[in-house]
């Protein structure tokens, strides 16, 4: 019976590391966060110097502080995720944009004592359905998150949605 059971947990182990294989590896030391496809909107923009379209999306802590305007600062423990497309023209309406190529999805972790070091936020960057890492360093996302250092380092307005 003890071979039996030594057998089955054996087997067990060596399947929980397969488990966590097929997600994609940390970015800036962070963990890609998993089930984010499910999480609500927050916003969208368009960039028009690079022809992006973008979601911003949010885990429940952040849709929470963007709905109730909560955002400047953000509480800990909310994730903003943005995912970025190559804008492309709708074939029926020339004139919308819509998502084409995944370009990347980007997160901002907020946790005002673990990130310190980068103004409270941590930075996750993960390129093309594929998910590779972004690993250039956080210095990259602060660095364009400057012009908005008075809004919690971050550019999302959340949008206005209609109360219940």
């Amino acid at each position: 019976m003890r071979t039996v059971i030594f057998l089955l947990m054996s087997a067990l182990a060596a399947c929980i590391p397969m488990a966590f294989a097929d997600g994609p590896a940390p970015s800036h030391g962070i963990e890609y966060p998993a089930g984010w496809q499910d999480w609500a909107a927050i916003s969208v923009a368009h960039r028009t110097d690079n022809d992006t379209v973008r979601l911003i999306v949010g885990n429940d802590v952040a849709v929470k502080a963007a709905r109730a305007g909560q955002t400047n600062p953000w509480p800990d423990g909310a994730v903003l995720g943005k995912v970025v497309w190559k804008a492309a023209s709708l074939d029926a309406w020339s004139e919308a944009k819509v998502p084409s190529d995944l370009v990347h999805a980007e997160f901002m972790f907020k946790d005002s004592k673990k990130y310190a070091q980068t103004y409270g936020w941590g930075w996750g960057r993960w390129l093309g359905m594929e998910q590779k890492p972004f690993d250039k360093g956080p210095e990259v996302c602060t660095s364009c998150h400057t012009p908005v250092q008075d809004r919690d380092w971050v550019f999302t307005h959340p949008a206005v949605f209609p109360k219940d």
